[in-house]
This record gives C-alpha cells, sequence and structure tokens, in this order.
C-alpha cells in the first residue's frame, strides 16, 4: 500500500509508523499539512502535498493537528473530507478528529449520550467562568479546546487567582471550559483501542507536585488489566466520537464512579507501548492489511 502519514517533521510517531510501514513492503510518505494543495474544477478536485499527489494513496494515517488559525484548522479538515470521499482511507477519520481534536464537542456528545463525565461548564466571559468556578465547588481545571498531552491545563481552587486566570483567557478571546477537579483515587487509566479492540492499558500517576498524569508531563504509568466495565465505557466512548484508533482516559471519582475524561483520535503510544510491552504500530499495520 501507499500510505501518507501526516505529522511534525521531527515526530518519533512518524519516524516509527514509517519504518515499521516499510519493513512490511509499504510506501511509506511522511506529509506535512502546511504543504497541501487543492486544485478544484468542474466534477474534480485533486489534493497534493508538495510533490505527492494525496488522491493516489491507500490510506494516510494523521498524527498531528498542528495549531493555526480557524481557517487553516477548517480547510485541513475539509481536506481530509475530500479525499475520504475520493476513496482514500482516512485514520481517524475526518468526523472523529473534528469531534477528539474539541474538549467541548466531546464532553457535549459523551454527556447526551448519557455517558458519565466530571460536571463541565463551558462559557466566554469571566463573569460567567467565576459562577461556574464557585458551582463547580471551588476547585475546578480550566482547560483549552485545543490541546493534547496535558499541555495548557490548570487548576484552580483560589477564588481571587480563578478571576486573574479567566479575565487573561477573556482578554484573549478564548473560550472558558471549567471541569469539576476529580477527587478520586490519584490516577488515571489510559486504554488504548483499534477497531473496538484492546492493545493495551496502563495506569498513570502524576509526578509529585502535579495533577496531570501524562507520561508526556513526567508521570509515571504501570501495565493495567482494564475491567470489563472500563473497556465497555471506553468502546462506547470511542464510538460516540467515531474513532477507530483511540485513547480514553478514564478516572474515578469521590464515590469511585469511573467517568470519562477524554477521547484522543490521534493518541499516543509512546508510554504505554513501553510499559505494557506491546507492538502498537505492528498492530495498527496488522488491522490496516486486513
Amino acid at each position: 500500500m501507499r500510505i501518507g502519514v501526516f505529522g511534525n517533521a521531527d515526530s518519533w510517531y512518524v519516524h516509527e509508523l514509517c519504518r515499521m510501514g516499510a519493513t512490511r513492503g509499504h510506501v511509506m510518505l511522511p506529509l506535512l499539512f502546511d504543504q497541501f494543495v487543492a486544485k478544484i474544477q468542474t466534477e474534480r478536485v485533486d489534493f497534493a502535498c508538495g510533490e505527492i499527489d494525496l488522491s493516489s494513496l491507500d490510506a494516510v494515517l494523521v498524527r498531528t493537528m498542528p495549531p493555526g488559525s480557524l481557517e487553516q484548522v477548517v480547510a485541513r479538515m475539509d481536506m481530509l473530507a475530500g479525499l475520504e470521499a475520493r476513496g482514500v482511507r482516512i485514520i481517524n477519520p475526518p468526523r472523529a478528529l473534528e469531534c477528539a481534536v474539541d474538549k467541548y464537542l466531546t464532553t457535549q456528545r459523551l454527556a447526551m449520550a448519557g455517558m458519565p463525565v466530571p460536571p463541565t461548564i463551558i462559557c466566554e466571559n469571566s463573569d460567567a467562568a467565576l459562577d461556574a468556578f464557585e458551582s463547580l465547588g471551588r476547585d475546578v481545571v480550566i482547560k483549552p479546546l485545543f490541546g493534547a498531552e496535558g499541555r495548557g491545563i490548570m487548576r484552580v481552587s483560589d477564588p481571587e487567582l480563578a478571576l486573574r486566570a479567566f479575565r487573561t483567557l477573556e482578554r484573549l478571546e478564548a473560550v472558558l471550559y471549567l471541569q469539576k477537579f476529580v477527587t478520586g483515587p490519584g490516577f488515571d487509566i489510559r486504554i488504548l483501542l483499534l477497531d473496538g479492540e484492546l492493545v493495551g492499558s496502563m495506569k498513570r500517576f502524576p509526578k509529585p507536585g502535579d495533577f496531570r498524569a501524562n507520561i508526556s508531563q513526567q508521570g509515571s504509568g504501570i501495565a493495567h488489566s482494564a475491567t470489563d466495565p472500563e473497556l465497555e465505557l471506553a468502546r462506547r466512548a470511542a464510538n460516540v466520537t467515531g474513532s477507530f484508533f483511540a485513547g480514553v482516559d478514564l478516572m474515578y471519582n469521590a464515590e469511585l464512579e469511573p467517568v470519562v475524561i477524554e477521547v484522543n483520535a490521534v493518541p499516543g503510544w509512546r508510554g504505554l507501548q513501553r510499559t505494557c510491552n506491546v507492538d502498537v504500530p505492528s498492530r495498527l499495520f496488522e488491522w490496516m492489511e486486513r
């Protein structure tokens, strides 16, 4: 197969995917979003990335959605949807990427599907955010709508600091996404799924003095045997977002009830692969080849 991989130029994930794909006989082509070009004519749309004709590919793996303006992000999604319409397999599909890249949309869809999520309030001004801070118990996590690996997330429990943070974000014209801090056991659970099948699962613990358990934020992980209820919850969450290849993060609240924290449609696996002793790229290519 001819397989394109959208990712950063220095991405470890792109390197690993291209290495594994090549050993299995596939033609692997690294791609950059800022090099894509769409050419539109009557009854025909052609897509290129540098010198590569994207419609000639059998599949495209999306390993990043880099920061950009709203126009740039929308155009990238439009291009991926166009490629999918031309018969190129996109992993994950554009509709899944659109949902999972947006924490607000993901949380909203999970809640409307009846899935357990932490109490969350989204607003656009500091006054509404301060009211939300009070109603959520004066202990909240503020998250950027677009972001991964725990970047840009902060926990606030002091009213004065909360107001300063809200006013700063308001001046930046950011959407204020506030989530009640989950006060259960001090770990989260990452479950990596591929088309509903378990690839691996681990418990992640934050480093001392932090609340983020992401491995990229110096958290630590141990292998975890996901329970049947945890797997069922993760599968339902992945289905809600439309993700075939999904990293689902769960936590237990103070009542020891599981809640879905996040669904990642561009999941990292570096820490999980090391912790669980599983070859994730091999599993991914075996699935694609089938």
